[in-house]
């Protein structure tokens, strides 16, 4: 994994607002036909959710030519600051925030209160968390700087990958819920909460096992996208984003550990084994302790010559 993995990261997390922020510029989100399917995320949803949206949705609805190009803007901006570096910090921040709004407001939080939502089809728990999540993991800097994946450097590996458990775990029970009641493709439906599951505790094993995880993890987004979410309905004009598939596999690729010798660019060359098996393969540098009185150094050194 090189240094900048994390940078990369991170570009791509701000071309995917910026896409966002594409898509809701598009002539449909400037109709009241916006702030009426704003209002349909309430549906299910227990009343201390669905008051907020639907009061949220009825302003959207009476100007939603001033609130939509807010809408946009906010997340045109957000790209802009997450591609630059000296305000990356300071959009990752803004990102967290407005996705958690959109999260309840805009998506009803993702619709896992309401018993029906579906990981495969609807990208359930949103597309919009998953961001929020990506602002929190790719944070530059952090007090994990040896972590083997992205991750796990802002606030250490262990929270990390209890975020990607809770996370993976929870769209197995998702996926389950939606299919408790019998039917054909009932028996798809556990095997795909099988595999979130295994995806959800293969990111503590060890490092083989661990990107075996991530692979399928990467797999199963791409499938439940292509199949399940039509491509986020990208192409259909009202598309707010690309659904949860692309941000999953952005999320898998910030999980990616790297093999254990990949982190020690910090050593030297003279450090090695090979070398160090050699009583003669390090001459005394000087500043080293006893070297004034070192035979070796004393015959080499230029002022007795």
């Amino acid at each position: 994994m090189t240094p900048d993995h994390g940078a990369r990261l991170r570009l791509v997390l701000a071309a995917a607002w910026l896409l966002d922020a594409a898509l809701q510029y598009q002539p449909f989100m400037f109709t009241r036909a916006f702030g009426q399917s704003l209002a349909e995320s309430a549906q299910g949803n227990p009343g201390v959710v669905s008051g907020p949206i639907t009061w949220s949705a009825g302003i959207v609805a009476q100007h939603p030519v001033v609130t939509n190009a807010a809408f946009a803007t906010i997340q045109l901006i957000i790209a802009l600051g997450i591609a630059w570096r000296p305000t990356v910090k300071l959009a990752l921040a803004a990102s967290l925030a407005w996705s958690l709004a959109v999260w309840w407001l805009g998506e009803g939080l993702g619709g896992v209160l309401t018993g029906s939502a579906s990981p495969w089809n609807d990208g359930a728990p949103g597309a919009v968390i998953i961001y929020a999540l990506l602002a929190v993991l790719l944070w530059p800097g952090g007090r994990d700087a040896s972590a083997s994946f992205v991750a796990g450097r802002p606030f250490g590996r262990l929270p990390a990958r209890l975020l990607w458990l809770t996370l993976w775990a929870g769209m197995a029970f998702l996926t389950l819920q939606s299919a408790s009641m019998p039917s054909p493709g009932q028996q798809a439906s556990a095997f795909l909460a099988l595999v979130f599951d295994l995806v959800a505790v293969g990111i503590f094993l060890p490092v083989p096992y661990a990107r075996v995880a991530v692979i399928v993890a990467v797999i199963a987004a791409t499938a439940s996208w292509a199949i399940g979410q039509d491509f986020g309905a990208l192409f259909t004009g009202s598309a707010t984003d690309p659904n949860t598939g692309p941000l999953l596999v952005v999320l898998a690729a910030a999980y990616w550990p790297a093999r254990a010798g990949s982190r020690s660019g910090n050593r030297n060359a003279t450090d090695s084994p090979a070398l160090l098996a050699h009583p003669a393969a390090r001459l005394p540098q000087p500043g080293d302790a006893g070297s004034a009185l070192c035979p070796r150094t004393a015959l080499t050194s230029p002022a007795r010559r």
